[in-house]
């Protein structure tokens, strides 16, 4: 089995260029939330196990929302790796590189993404056959010029990262214009303010207005 993300899923991440980070409380958030994203053009998904409605949500929205693309987040255990697998997560996502955690995701064929912020971190990821990398936390890392210094010995490897952490509408585009980038992770467009108080039009509208950013950075 492999840990790595199949081409077709690559692609569509790609195409996507955001994937909107989520922390739900309760279930019946999660399936108006996904739509809501989804009527504003963002169709992929991070699904952090931060609440006890986590795995949850991600069977309600993979069941309601076929069309959103579900990936789950802050996996931190080898169990957490099967319990997403077995929720229908499409692929895992990390904080940091932890090297059980990324072999179980990998036995198990969930495509994977551990967190990385040094080169020791990218190394230690390509050893376990990572090539999609969420780049952790980006802005108080030292943003874009950071990464890219860091991610040049390895571009000829085909590494490509996910940044998140400071990452929003205002600096979107120079990092969507950067080849080294999958595709933003996307905390700003569900905050858990709005999604408490069912304000499903307000991120319809941030969703909407990061999709035009990226048509327009990726046409």
């Amino acid at each position: 089995m492999t840990s790595a993300f199949p081409a077709p899923l690559r692609d569509k991440l790609h195409r996507t260029g955001v994937i909107a980070v989520l922390m739900i409380d309760r279930v019946e958030d999660a399936v108006p939330l996904a739509q809501a994203l989804l009527a504003g053009g963002v169709n992929g998904i991070e699904l952090t196990l931060r609440t006890e409605a986590a795995l949850d949500c991600v069977r309600r929205i993979r069941a309601e929302v076929p069309e959103m693309t579900v990936g789950v987040g802050t996996i931190l255990t080898p169990g957490q790796a099967n319990d997403a697998k077995e929720a229908g997560a499409s692929f895992g996502v990390a904080p940091g590189m932890n090297p059980r955690v990324v072999a179980e995701a990998r036995n198990i064929g969930l495509p994977f993404a551990p967190g990385v912020c040094t080169p020791t971190d990218i190394e230690m990821a390509l050893e376990a056959d990572c090539r999609v990398l969420k780049f952790f936390p980006c802005e108080p890392c030292g943003g874009l010029p950071y990464l890219k210094t860091i991610a040049a010995p390895f571009m000829h490897l085909g590494v490509q990262f996910i940044p998140l952490g400071g990452v929003n509408a205002a600096n979107a585009a120079t990092y969507l214009k950067e080849s080294s980038v999958l595709a933003l992770g996307g905390s700003w467009l569900a905050p858990k303010d709005l999604i408490a108080k069912g304000d499903w039009q307000t991120i319809t509208a941030l969703a909407a207005e990061i999709t035009g950013i990226i048509q327009t950075v990726r046409p």
